[in-house]
This record gives C-alpha cells, sequence and structure tokens, in this order.
C-alpha cells in the first residue's frame, strides 16, 4: 500500500480540523454570538497555520528540498494543495460573515458602513477620529528617499494611492504610494452614536474610519485609492540555545527577528490599486499564489473582542457555567491532608482551577513545607501562581521554577514572569537545551513528624486559570509515594546533571514515553492473539508519529479494538480494509477545547489508566520533556472511563475520520447525548456507579 493512502498527510489533516471549527459558526444550532466567536478562531488558527507550518514549507522548497515526506508529499506540492483549499476556507469563512452580521443586525447590532450613517453621526466621528485617532497615525511614504518601511506580521494597515493636486506643474499625473498602519492600539470597533429613541448598537470598523479621513494626512495631494492590506511573516523561532550565553537573551534577539520574518502571506482588501498591489508584491517578493484578495475586513480576529464587548446580550451565547469546587475539598480549608488519605481527580472546566491554586497558595504559607517545585509553560495574565511561588521563596522556602521560555507565542511572557520569580529568589531554570519542556508537575515537600511527604499535582493541561475555563484538561493530586519519588528524580534531572532514572510510575519523553507506549500497545497485541480481550482507548490533541501509527496498525490487524478521540490532526487512516478494520477515529469540537491526554488500556473493568502531557506526535515523544502518570485509584480510573465513554458515545458534536481522510458527523439516529454537556453533570462521571456499559 503506498504512504499516500496508507497516512494522511498532518497540514492536509489540520485544514480539515479548522474547517470543522469553521462547521461550528455555520451550525444553526450554536449561539449567534458563539458563531461569531468561532469565526475568530477560524482566523487565528489560520494565521498560526500560515506562519509556522506553510512557512516552513516555503523554506524547504526555497532550499530546494523536494523529497517526500512519510504522507508522500514533497514541500512543493504539497503548498499548492494548502494554498488552494485554505483560499476555499476563507472564501467560506466570510460567505459565514456577511450571513451572520445579517442575523446580528435583526438584533439590533450592525456593523456599518460610513456611507449608511447620517450627518450628525459623521460629524460626531470625525471629531472622535480628529480627537483621538488622528494623532496616533503615521503616515509613511514610499519613495527613493524613504524606502519601503517594515510591515510587522499579522498588523493591519492601509495601502494609500495619491496623485498631485491639480495644477501642480509635472505632478498632477505622478502616482504616490503611502502606507499607514491601522494602530492596534485601539479598538478595532468604533461605537457609532445611535439615532433618537433607538435601542439599536451601531459599529463602524476602525480603518473604514481612517479611510474616510485619510486625506487629512496628505495635504496637498489627491487620494486615489485606499485599501487594507496585511502580512504573514514566518513566526517559528531557531535560537542558537548551544551557542547562546544567555538564553534569554537569545531568545529575546528571537522575538525581535520575528517581526522581520519572511514574508509567507498577503491578504488584500478585493479591489486594491493595481499600483498598490504591484508595490506590495515586489516589496515583499510574494508569488500571485500567496496573495488573496478578500472581499470583506481583514483579520476576522477581532470578533473575539468585539463579541465579548456586547451587553445585555447573553441570550446569545453559550448559558453561563461556573466551575464547582472539588466536593472533595468542600468540607475543609487544607487540601494536604485530604491527600495524604486518598488520591483525588479534578476535570476543568466543570471542576474550579481554583484548587491548583489553593494547593500552591496552602504550600507556599505552610511553615512545614520546605521545598515547592513547578514547571510552567503558558501562565495567564496575573497569575495567582506566579503571586504564590514568589512569597514561598520570599518566606525562606526552597522553590525551583522550570519556565518553558520557548513556549510559541508567549516567550514574552514567559520572560517577564521568569524575571519577576528570579527577583524574589526563586531559582528558575530555562529547561533542557534542544528540548521544550512541556511537562505538567508541581512537586511540595513537607515535613512531618520524622518524615518527609511529598504531594504531587499532574495535569494534562498548563497551569493557566484563564484556559482552564475553556479547555477540558484533567488533573490528578496525589501523595502517592512512586510518584512523589519520581517527581523529585524528574526535578533532578531538569534542573540537575543526574542520570536518566529508572522510573516507578512515570513515563517521559524524550526517552522512556514512546517505548512505555509500544510496550503497552505489544501486551494488547498479545492478549489479541491469545484470545482475551483487548482495548486501547487513547484522547489526544493530535497524532501524527508514524511510528506510532504503524504500531496501532499492527495492533488493529492483531484484533485489537482501538478508539481514538483526536480534536486536531490524524495521520492515521481508520476503516482500511486489512489495515485498520479495527481503529475508530472521532474528533469533538464543541463549546470548550478538548485538550485532555488519557490512555486506557486492556479489559475493561481491569483497565490501565494514565494521564500525560504528550500528544503522539514526533516533537513531543522526541524533542520535548514529556510526562505520563499512571493512576492508580480504581475509582478515580472509573471516572477517566466513564468521561471517555462520554466522548465515544456523543452524537451530536462528534465527527468521525473516514478512510478518505474526511469527516463525518456521527449519526443521530438514538436518543441525542452531547459529551460536554454530559460532562457539566458531575456525579454522572464522579460516581463509580454510572459506569457506562461497554
Amino acid at each position: 500500500m503506498s504512504s499516500v493512502k496508507k497516512y494522511i498527510n498532518r497540514d492536509l489533516s489540520w485544514l480539515e480540523f479548522n474547517r470543522r471549527v469553521l462547521e461550528e459558526a455555520e451550525d444553526a444550532g450554536t449561539p449567534l454570538l458563539e458563531r461569531l466567536g468561532f469565526l475568530s478562531i477560524v482566523q487565528s488558527n489560520l494565521d498560526e497555520f500560515m506562519s509556522v507550518r506553510v512557512a516552513g514549507l516555503q523554506a524547504q522548497s526555497k532550499a530546494g528540498y523536494a523529497k517526500t515526506d512519510f504522507t508522500g508529499y514533497t514541500p512543493q506540492g504539497l503548498i499548492k494543495r494548502l494554498m488552494k483549499r485554505s483560499v476555499r476556507m476563507v472564501r467560506e469563512q466570510y460567505r459565514t460573515y456577511r450571513e451572520l452580521l445579517r442575523l446580528l443586525a435583526k438584533e439590533g447590532v450592525s456593523l456599518s458602513t460610513y456611507a449608511d450613517l447620517n450627518d450628525d453621526q459623521k460629524l460626531a466621528l470625525t471629531e472622535y477620529f480628529k480627537r483621538i485617532v488622528y494623532p496616533v497615525l503615521t503616515p509613511m511614504a514610499v519613495d527613493q528617499s524613504r524606502p519601503f518601511p517594515l510591515v510587522h506580521s499579522k498588523e493591519l494597515y492601509l495601502a494609500v494611492v495619491l496623485k498631485g493636486e491639480q495644477g501642480e506643474e509635472d505632478e498632477e499625473d505622478s502616482t504616490y504610494c503611502a502606507i499607514v498602519q491601522v494602530p492596534s492600539i485601539l479598538a478595532r470597533t468604533v461605537v457609532v452614536p445611535g439615532r433618537r429613541n433607538s435601542r439599536k448598537l451601531i459599529y463602524l470598523l476602525l480603518e473604514d474610519l481612517i479611510k474616510e479621513h485619510i486625506g487629512l494626512l496628505f495635504s496637498g495631494y489627491r487620494v486615489e485609492a485606499v485599501h487594507a492590506f496585511r502580512a504573514t511573516r514566518n513566526s517559528d523561532l531557531t535560537p542558537n540555545e548551544e551557542g547562546a550565553e544567555d538564553l534569554l537573551q537569545e531568545i529575546e534577539k528571537e522575538l525581535r527577528r520575528r517581526q522581520r520574518g519572511l514574508p509567507v502571506r498577503l491578504e488584500a482588501e478585493k479591489g486594491i490599486h493595481p499600483d498598490a498591489l504591484e508595490l506590495l508584491q515586489d516589496e515583499l517578493e510574494l508569488s500571485e499564489a500567496y496573495i488573496d484578495e478578500i472581499d470583506g475586513p481583514l483579520d476576522l480576529g477581532f470578533l473575539s473582542k468585539f463579541v465579548a464587548a456586547l451587553p445585555n446580550y447573553d441570550h446569545l451565547r453559550y448559558p453561563k457555567y461556573e466551575p464547582v469546587y472539588p466536593e472533595e475539598f468542600d468540607d475543609t480549608d487544607d487540601i494536604l491532608p485530604i491527600l495524604r488519605e486518598r488520591d483525588v481527580l479534578v476535570y476543568h472546566p466543570y471542576e474550579s482551577f481554583e484548587v491548583v491554586n489553593d494547593f500552591v497558595l496552602e504550600a507556599a504559607a505552610d511553615p512545614n513545607v520546605l521545598a515547592i517545585k513547578m514547571t510552567l509553560y503558558r501562565v495567564n495574565v496575573n497569575s495567582v501562581l506566579i503571586k504564590a511561588l514568589s512569597q514561598a521563596a520570599e518566606s525562606g522556602k526552597q522553590v525551583t521554577v522550570v519556565v518553558e521560555i520557548k513556549a510559541r507565542f508567549d516567550e514574552a511572557r514567559n520572560i517577564a514572569w521568569a524575571r519577576q520569580l528570579e527577583k524574589s529568589g526563586c531559582h528558575v531554570v530555562y529547561g533542557l537545551v534542544g528540548l521544550k519542556t512541556h511537562a505538567k508537575i508541581t512537586l511540595v515537600v513537607r515535613k512531618e513528624a520524622d518524615t518527609l511527604r511529598r504531594y504531587v499535582h499532574v495535569g494534562t493541561g498548563n497551569y493557566n486559570e484563564s484556559t482552564s475555563r475553556f479547555y477540558t484538561d484533567a488533573g490528578l493530586f496525589t501523595s502517592h509515594p512512586d510518584i512523589g519519588a519520581d517527581a523529585t528524580a524528574l526535578f533532578n534531572e531538569m534542573t540537575g546533571y543526574s542520570t536518566p532514572h529508572q522510573w516507578s510510575a512515570f513515563a517521559v519523553a524524550p526517552v522512556g514515553l514512546k517505548p512505555k507506549l509500544f510496550e503497552l500497545i505489544d501486551r494488547e497485541i498479545a492478549s489479541a492473539k491469545n484470545g482475551l480481550p483487548a482495548r486501547i482507548v487513547a484522547k489526544m490533541n493530535s497524532l501524527s508519529n508514524q511510528s506510532i501509527i504503524d504500531k496501532l496498525y499492527e495492533a488493529s490487524q492483531a484484533g485489537v479494538q482501538i478508539e481514538l478521540i483526536v480534536r486536531g490532526v490524524c495521520c492515521l487512516r481508520p476503516g482500511v480494509p486489512g489495515l485498520s478494520d479495527n481503529i475508530r477515529v472521532i474528533s469533538i469540537v464543541d463549546r470548550y477545547l478538548e485538550h485532555a491526554r488519557i490512555l486506557a488500556v486492556a479489559a475493561e473493568g481491569n483497565e490501565e489508566v494514565y494521564i500525560t502531557s504528550a500528544d503522539w506526535m514526533t516533537r513531543n515523544l522526541n524533542r520535548r520533556v514529556e510526562l505520563m502518570c499512571p493512576v492508580y485509584d480504581k475509582g478515580l480510573r472509573l471516572m477517566l472511563m466513564n468521561l471517555l465513554q462520554m466522548n465515544l458515545a456523543d452524537n451530536v458534536k462528534a465527527r468521525e475520520l473516514q478512510s478518505t481522510g474526511s469527516y463525518v458527523r456521527v449519526s443521530n439516529d438514538q436518543t441525542p447525548l452531547r459529551s460536554q454537556f454530559e460532562a457539566a453533570d458531575i456525579p454522572l462521571w464522579k460516581s463509580i456507579a454510572a459506569a457506562f456499559d461497554k
């Protein structure tokens, strides 16, 4: 079987994922403002895809690299397919945008054109422009004495084509070009004063306001045309870690280079003046294949802030859901004593992230706690955890924080956190050379009587209070001695020169995680060959590692029943006769972003269940510090199995991957089951009695 038929290409699979996000914006059953929010997500997803994945393929193509990947594509051939599909997706995105604006107008909210405003509204906006907008604008001429300015990646600009005023000798027919950046420091949408006795909300896009007054920036010239454009640049950092004397400074230097990365794509407003388009194409050195003229406002990412700020429109949003504090800690103000008696599993966003904050806050304030160690990958603004760690260090505790300053697009924020923690007296480590530290773990060491006890939190998601409200993630609190010992060894390896540890509980990438996965899969293969029940259920964000896929194919052929819940990229092709007959793959795209990574193996009732920070991708298994942790408590294992079974039974928001590489909605000929809504009923999956039948 050829590789093209055996595997699905990673990047083509990613576009299929973004299409599923777009389907949520198109779904009339999704609340209107949430539909607009999904359009914003489609935009931000595509921006990152272009600036990282397509940029990498372009670099390979320019370097003359023409070898095929394991899915059978060369960089040149793949780029053509990606750009063609991306353009189709953008067209569909803007058709949906126009339809949603019509529906929004029926609800009393409109994004107006300047021409549709009355004289009083125009006068008020002119005053706003002169008072607030005009002082911030900077016209940048392009001529022999003033070279083409740096166009920052993913920022919005206006290309202005000018003519000399009539009567000026030799200048009337001359054409001039200039660029004006639309200031991102100002709100993208401007409130328009309403008509008397009207309850309707009217907004105007900032770039449209600037266009109408652009002549004020170019006195003595006649504006021939003004159109918006936006460039996307290569944003993938390539720091020289081994040669850098100070990794922090090296990352900061790379961040400055990001805005100067090679252009990947140009988005231009439909009908852009040919002189302006020619100038941009020449200066950015992009062929027509990477230029997209768009019929609508560029960068629909503004929609997320726009809909979030709309007042009194909760009926157009999902019903509010307030995470509950885990019931295991309801009757106490102290977390650690509970963990001495039992392990506790929490599942966000249904259960509050405050319990993680409280775990660290309690440890920071406890005089018997000697040390706190923690990994940080993406942290929210005003993080409680950062303050707690700082307070713990200032009180004399040994605080060690492994901060991953190479977390893509969060580098600057993490550098700021690292410096703040260092000032407080924390020992800050920036990870290992050549590896990203993606493991999510906190270790608390406490003196109790004549011994030391270790308390551990292991999670599948980042220590980020903001994202915990709309990402699904699992977290395990435990004082199990094997997990505590492994946690100590893991931090010693990350911060010192310890030789690889013989793990009692953990499997750790980049050395031991993939072999552990192979060991578990091989065990199921042996069970199937011996006529015993054999099953693998795994949930993750992405599956793209070829060797893992091949091992799953081998398991399928041996008779192992494999069910995969893969939200995003999946290079495995299920349902192929003789290859993957026993593999089912579903993807769930819904209100919350499915982010938990969970693995369950063996016959039902006797499963081994693990939570992990790692997706089954080559970068996670080979180039990151990742952690997979067993769940020892049988009740907690059943809880996780309940959650997995809810996902597998979803027939409202689940799509099933076909052998063709396309996704179709799961048949809904039974009682509707929407797994994210079911999971909101916490007793349903926390009760052992509620375990699903196979």
